[in-house]
């Protein structure tokens, strides 16, 4: 329960917020919106600043590794303001004099976003981005364990502000504790909700009684079917399974093998560092990082030799081990080991065709990740439109290491993002990855025009047509 001063803090805060935001619109122009995303880039991206919060994170949360999130914090903000850096997000934007409409883009407001422990320093920069971008204000509600990097990063965000005479109030957090009654009051309060991670978060998002853009659980499943590159395919895989100990929910978390290439693409996972277990093994393993069905945090987003201490597999891995590998059979919503992990594992999947592989995926991803995204590496270009129109799955990765893909990266054409909508199928209102269109409200002036209104032949004439010929 949340008690009267504390939501007489949240009251406080979110009136600050709707103030500055007032003002920020008041004196909007394009030029001062794009140098309040730089000024916050540049407090993450400065290299100092980022290594002495990557640090801070890594210690605070017990989750991924320094030098990733180092990567991660410098390549996402890299990247989104790349995304943004030419586009016009103050108003007027655009008009058709042949339909007679002009377009302009206002603010939301007062953006509240509901950020995870996972990525507590890259998630809350985009939102805070693409929040200023569009010209509202935004309060950033992180989860317990991500507070005080966050509330690090949140220092160098307000100084740099400063610099350029924008207010401090623009950007907010919620006060040191955080709390579920207090994220719940600033949720009532705003006017914009932006969620990422546990899916009870979203919900309480989506039923908050404020617009919210919530995104849904991931589970990605990669396939290598028999056309495929096996070496670099298992390249890819190792990198992004890897990277920043499994933190993102676009790591690799299950592969499908075609039965064809299933040896080799063990043995260059193995040459990647991967460890093959044995049933025991794997037992062990499925015991410790599973409770009564839920997934406890023993080896959440740890470093692998953490695991290999964990799981007793102090005698069979070796030097180079980098991610355990656990060969199953196994699939559906009785079996954890087909669902998302967060974790240096995968399980690892053989099939005999193409068709059973689709077969397969879509039945992992209906227990966990629906619409999230699937992976293929395949020299078969019409395999990855026959999944596009077949599964439950918003993106469709070919041949890339999946936790860069999805979330865009240099070399495709996705926005960078690190929320990426799941649509109906996830329970999501949105089916692409979060970026700055979903911070604006368009309003459209409309003239008239010459009139336009077809006859009935023009409209029905096919279908009436159809009905005489039968």
């Amino acid at each position: 329960m949340i008690n009267s001063a504390e939501i007489d803090e949240i009251d406080l805060l979110v009136n600050k917020a709707r103030i500055a935001q007032q003002k920020f619109e008041k004196n909007g122009s394009q030029e001062l919106f794009d140098l309040a995303c730089q000024a916050v880039g540049w407090a993450l991206m400065q290299p100092e600043q980022n290594q002495k919060l990557a640090e801070l994170a890594v210690r605070e949360t017990g989750l991924g590794n320094v030098p990733d999130k180092i990567k991660k914090n410098h390549n996402k903000t890299l990247g989104l303001l790349r995304d943004i850096k030419d586009v016009k997000s103050f108003g007027h934007v655009s008009e058709d004099k042949d339909l007679g409409l002009s377009t302009y883009l206002r603010p939301k407001g007062v953006v509240a976003a509901v950020v995870p422990s996972t990525n507590p320093l890259a998630t809350p920069v985009n939102n805070i981005i693409n929040a200023l971008k569009c010209g509202n204000s935004i309060i950033v509600a992180p989860s317990p364990k991500g507070a005080k990097p966050f509330k690090e990063l949140l220092v160098f965000i307000h100084k740099n502000l400063s610099m350029i005479g924008l207010d401090e109030d623009l950007v907010q957090m919620v006060p040191v504790p955080p709390s579920k009654g207090k994220t719940n009051r600033l949720m009532q309060l705003a006017d914009m909700l932006v969620v990422t991670g546990s899916q009870n978060n979203v919900k309480a998002g989506y039923s908050s009684g404020t617009p919210a853009l919530g995104v849904g659980q991931g589970n990605v499943v990669t396939i290598i079917d028999e056309t495929a590159d096996t070496q670099a395919a298992a390249a890819k895989i190792a990198i992004s399974k890897t990277f920043d100990n499994a933190t993102s929910c676009s790591s690799e978390n299950s592969v499908i093998a075609i039965e064809e290439v299933y040896e080799e693409t063990v043995q260059y996972l193995r040459d990647e560092g991967g460890l093959l277990l044995n049933d025991e093994e794997a037992d062990r393993l499925i015991n410790i990082h599973w409770k009564n069905g839920k997934m406890t945090t023993d080896l959440l987003a740890q470093d692998i030799d953490v695991i290999i201490d964990k799981v007793g597999l102090g005698k069979t891995a070796k030097e180079n081990t980098k991610f355990l590998i656990l060969p199953t059979n196994k699939a559906g919503p009785s079996e954890v080991v087909c669902g998302e992990k967060m974790s240096r594992f995968l399980t690892l999947y053989k099939v005999k065709n193409f068709s059973e592989a689709i077969g397969l995926a879509i039945k992992i991803q209906d227990y966990q990740g629906s619409g999230h995204s699937l992976g293929i590496h395949t020299q078969n270009e019409d395999r990855a439109h026959k999944i596009a129109m077949s599964a439950k799955t918003c993106r469709v990765i070919v041949n890339q290491a999946h936790c860069f893909a999805t979330g865009g990266f240099f070399n495709n054409g996705l926005p960078f993002s690190l929320s990426m909508g799941c649509g109906s199928w996830g329970g999501n209102s949105i089916d692409g990855n979060l970026n700055w269109e979903h911070f604006v409200n368009k309003v459209r002036v409309v003239q008239t025009i010459a009139e336009n209104k077809p006859d009935l032949e023009e409209i029905f004439g096919d279908y009436w047509g159809k009905l005489l010929s039968e």
